[in-house]
């Protein structure tokens, strides 16, 4: 947060819940945020900058968040509209006011939560772009083996083919984290859950090809547990693996929106239409909620006709295993 913004802050109202500056409440609900939620930095900045929109509205209305009632929120779903801000950031600025309420009550703030028949805006199912298993084995024969990045990069695209890794979880891999002998990763997701992974024997291959390219590096000290780095010795960046995929998106002549997440769901595209168990999808991902894995069902009406004939006991004899 800017000066400006914590001068503001500051200023919304100089009173709070039971007669208290805002200041202690907000560093409470930061601390709550933190270790409570466990949630990760980035979304604890997310929430601080909605309380700060929600804060900035209700001084404005002469509020402070104890006053408020459906109608002053549904108010400021509505000045959020108005200033053109998109449908899916509406909806995110919303969940962190719903969280900063359920705070308020958990903590004994309020007896009620007014955010409990907050609508957000209805977002369109937008289903990203996966690739095809053909489609990854030519963005790999797009890399140049010759460079220096090479077998990295064919590392990182099998890892996240086989892995479903999100980029935050690959940059952050550790050697520590890989078992390669009994073909699995520890893997630290969101909230600094971990789970287990299992690795492909082609991801492995890969792996311990970049391994020797990797030991005639010089690395920066405190980066030798990182499994992938930069030619300077450092471990990589999300934007450096988003530019990495893009360029050899092109280069493969892929014409699909390509990004990091592209891999990641189509590993999970894969396994879905390998007639793996959405559960055990989730919890590859990661997922808390079975809900969010539930946009990989995707499948194309010949995919739906052909698990009907797979299947269903009925088709069963028909030959189809």
């Amino acid at each position: 947060m800017d000066k400006a913004q914590s001068k503001s802050f500051t200023k919304i109202q100089r009173k709070g819940p039971h007669g208290t500056t805002l200041a202690p409440l907000i560093r409470r609900y930061i601390r709550y945020l933190k270790l409570e939620r466990n949630y990760s930095p980035n979304t604890i900045d997310a929430y601080r900058h909605d309380l700060h929109l929600l804060l900035n509205h209700l001084s404005g209305q002469g509020l402070t968040p104890t006053d408020v009632k459906l109608d002053d929120l549904q108010r400021f779903a509505a000045w959020i509209h108005e200033r053109g801000i998109g449908p899916k950031s509406q909806a995110r600025i919303l969940s962190g006011v719903r969280t900063f309420y359920h705070y308020l009550v958990v903590d004994g703030y309020l007896e009620v939560d007014p955010t409990e028949l907050l609508e957000s805006p209805h977002l369109p199912k937008h289903l990203p772009e996966y690739l095809t298993t053909e489609e990854v084995d030519r963005l790999e024969a797009a890399i140049d083996l010759t460079s220096a990045e090479g077998h990295r990069n064919r590392a990182i695209i099998e890892v996240f083919f086989s892995c479903g890794l999100r980029v935050s979880e690959l940059v952050e891999l550790k050697l520590s984290n890989l078992f390669l002998n009994e073909r699995f990763m520890r893997v630290v997701g969101k909230g600094g859950k971990e789970r287990l992974v299992p690795i492909s024997q082609r991801a492995v291959g890969e792996l311990e090809l970049w391994f020797d390219d990797r030991r005639q590096m010089r690395i920066k000290p405190g980066e030798d547990d990182y499994v992938f780095l930069n030619r300077r010795g450092h471990h990589l960046t999300r934007t450096m693996i988003l530019i990495m995929v893009k360029r050899l998106g092109e280069a493969a002549g892929i014409k699909k929106t390509l990004s990091p997440h592209t891999l990641r769901h189509s590993f999970a595209t894969a396994l879905l239409r390998g007639g793996a168990d959405l559960r055990v999808i989730q919890v590859l991902l990661g997922h808390a909620d079975i809900a969010t894995t539930e946009i990989y069902t995707h499948m194309d009406d010949e995919s739906l006709r052909q698990a009907v004939l797979c299947h269903h006991p009925r088709n069963i004899r028909n030959g189809c295993r």
